[in-house]
């Protein structure tokens, strides 16, 4: 089954979470379907979901009998104990035929290439977050065939991006959406130990949060639960973009509210196929709408939403949502405690001495202005990220004050970052700067702190080293190595979400240097969205200032503690802890396990606050032996401290049930 507009392939792709799902949904008005087979994939939480190895096998031969697609989600970040059961599945995959496999973790690669799996297709799933040129570019380099666009790309650039690319694109057209950036919400693994970009989130997004800000309450409720995705009433759009397939979430979904949505959706395309001037975007709108979970939005289709991608609908029993109950309630933080911190030390010492034990470890700070540059500089660190996402009120580097701080760094190494999501813009600047700058030793800098692949892609030919930033989520050692060994970068930093076990045996894996965030208040969302738009369009309920942070920026707050919300020049959020993760206790176990660089999130601290920070663990570094005294010195900025998610020796295993 084939669809064609003005020769521009169109492709309905509805979910499945079942066998019998899948049965029903396959015979249903749409063109492929795509499902989760027994491992790996993003849904593996809910009992008596997902397909099994011959249901898959079934799946794939009922769809190519009807002259339909099958596509298999191993959308996963993949540990270092799922790369054996990767291998073998991917075996079992290459056998099996899909038309595709829909793949997050980098590793996926490097696995199809060594094994020699011809009959693979890769598409890049919506958690790689694709959205610039150099990125698509990249993935093309790799083998990838279509890529799941990020959900804050709007219709224009989709239609700019794939007109220069030739790639296929793929689009979320109705359901589920987040607010966070792809594979950018680190919060559920922070507090449950339950990773979102390995379909564990516990939904922090739908607490019940008040916003505070300028020494006022406001009623915000509910401010980061997104609206459902409806391009329902835009398919003409969608086609002038050159979207080649109109994905459906909702592999979590019954088979009588699938049977409904897929069946309006692939009506309406053949509709405007048919008919194209006289068509009636309308038409059967209202039994969609009679009949959704949430209110509906167009999400970033046309542009930034604004507050009106957040649900604020109520209804029967007075509860949010239809079915009546939030997802889940708000849960604090977990403190430090001295007990933790001696099984991590105990489970760090089970990794091998590496080569790095032999060596001082080194100490980086990322800041957000060139005062805390500098004030870090005086205390010891020997590496500096400027940051490409500043926090206001502070405003990006300049050129001035970038040569100003390299001429004064004595043996300290500069490195310039870069915004976490580049638009073209983005790219643009950067290149311009950087390439300007390489006639004259590039303005002092020792090198590039890179946040995606298209970056990596644009400028890996440099003679500027290069380290991926943390957002990245390194998981295991065969997608530490494809940064390196592809994109030439010098390290890597472990992902934030890696839970004990895990941490120990990518260190334990890996010959590719790692980097660790052991000291700071991470960011553990990033929006698009403006949460400050609510203090500009909602009345207060009250007074009240911020127990940790200035006035002036925003936190989100529950009775179980206030999360702070910078906003960067770029209008982007970012949501983090309300305690400071804190490693200072252990850095001579991390770095026996192999660990050489520690690197301290400096962004929110004052200059002074840093500075003494920054001494205290210049102190410990020096001694690694006498970090217990060290850390008594240590007095917490924020709420406390936490170990994150080190609190916990693996992700849990809970079944969550969709809201």
């Amino acid at each position: 089954m084939a669809r064609y507009f003005n020769g521009k392939e169109v492709e309905l792709l509805a979910p499945a979470g079942t066998f019998d799902i899948f049965k029903s949904v396959i015979d249903m008005n749409c063109d492929a379907v795509y499902f989760g087979g027994p491992s790996l994939n993003m849904r593996m939480m809910r009992k008596g979901y997902n397909l099994s190895y011959e249901e898959v096998c079934e799946a794939i031969k009922m769809a190519h009998d009807r002259g339909k697609r099958a596509y298999v989600t191993v959308n996963n970040l993949l540990s270092e104990e799922d790369l054996e059961e990767a291998k073998r599945y991917f075996h079992f995959l290459n056998e099996a035929g899909p038309d595709a496999i829909i793949a997050q973790d980098l590793a996926v690669f490097p696995i199809i290439q060594k094994l020699n799996l011809t009959n693979i297709p890769v598409h890049s799933s919506v958690m790689m977050n694709v959205h610039n040129l150099d990125m698509i570019e990249a993935l093309k380099e790799m083998g990838v065939t279509r890529v799941v666009a990020s959900r804050e790309m709007d219709l224009h650039t989709a239609e700019l991006l794939q007109s220069k690319t030739g790639m296929e694109f793929e689009y979320f057209v109705h359901g589920d959406m987040c607010t966070v950036h792809g594979a950018n919400c680190l919060f559920s693994s922070m507090l449950f130990g339950n990773s979102a970009n390995r379909g564990r989130c516990m939904k922090p997004c739908r607490w019940d949060y008040r916003v505070k800000k300028d020494g006022y309450v406001y009623p915000t409720e509910y401010p980061l639960a997104a609206k459902d995705m409806y391009m329902y009433e835009h398919i003409p759009e969608l086609i002038k973009s050159g979207i080649t397939s109109f994905k459906i979430e909702g592999r979590m979904r019954d088979e009588e509210f699938l049977r409904s949505l897929v069946n309006s959706y692939g009506d309406a395309i053949d509709r405007y196929i048919e008919d194209p001037i006289g068509f009636n975007r309308t038409q059967d709108s209202g039994e969609l709408y009679a009949n959704r979970k949430r209110d509906f939005s167009t999400g970033y289709a046309f542009g930034k939403p604004g507050l009106s991608y957040i649900n604020r609908r109520y209804e029967g029993t007075g509860k949010f949502y239809s079915t009546g109950k939030v997802f889940s309630t708000p849960t604090a933080e977990r403190e430090l405690k001295p007990e933790r911190v001696e099984q991590v030390r105990e489970t760090l010492g089970s990794v091998k001495t590496a080569d790095s034990a032999k060596t001082a470890p080194q100490l980086s700070v990322h800041v957000n202005n060139i005062a805390q540059a500098r004030a870090a500089i005086a205390a010891g660190a020997d590496i500096i990220y400027l940051t490409g996402d500043v926090f206001q009120p502070d405003r990006p580097f300049t050129r001035q004050e970038i040569e100003a701080l390299t001429a004064e760094k004595g043996n300290v190494k500069i490195l310039l970052g870069m915004p976490r999501m580049m638009n073209e813009l983005h790219m643009e600047q950067y290149n311009q700067f950087i390439q300007a700058g390489a006639s004259s030793g590039f303005y002092g800098l020792d090198g590039l702190l890179v946040s995606n692949i298209g970056a990596m892609h644009k400028f890996r030919d440099l003679s500027l080293p290069m380290v991926a930033d943390f957002n990245l989520n390194v998981f295991n050692h065969m997608s530490a190595a494809l940064y390196h060994e592809r994109f030439n970068m010098e390290r890597v930093h472990a992902s934030l979400e890696l839970p004990l076990n895990d941490l120990t045996k990518l260190l334990d894996n890996t010959r590719v240097p790692v980097e660790v965030i052991v000291h700071g208040s991470p960011i553990v969302m990033y929006l698009e969205l403006d949460l400050y738009e609510n203090t500009e369009v909602i009345e207060p309920i009250g007074e009240e200032d911020n127990k940790f942070v200035s006035n002036e920026h925003l936190v989100l707050m529950t009775d179980k503690g206030e999360n702070p919300v910078y906003r960067d020049w770029s209008g982007r959020n970012h949501l983090a802890l309300s305690k400071e993760l804190c490693y200072l206790p252990m850095l001579k176990e991390l770095h026996d396990a192999g660990v050489n660089h520690f690197r301290i999130e400096g962004k929110s601290y004052t200059s002074e606050q840093l500075g003494e920070i920054v001494s205290l663990y210049k102190k410990a570094v020096q001694n690694l032996n006498q970090c217990d005294q060290w850390f008594e010195q240590l007095k917490p900025v924020y709420a406390g401290y936490t170990l994150g998610s080190l609190q916990f020796g693996q992700a849990l295993k809970l079944d969550l049930v969709e809201v």
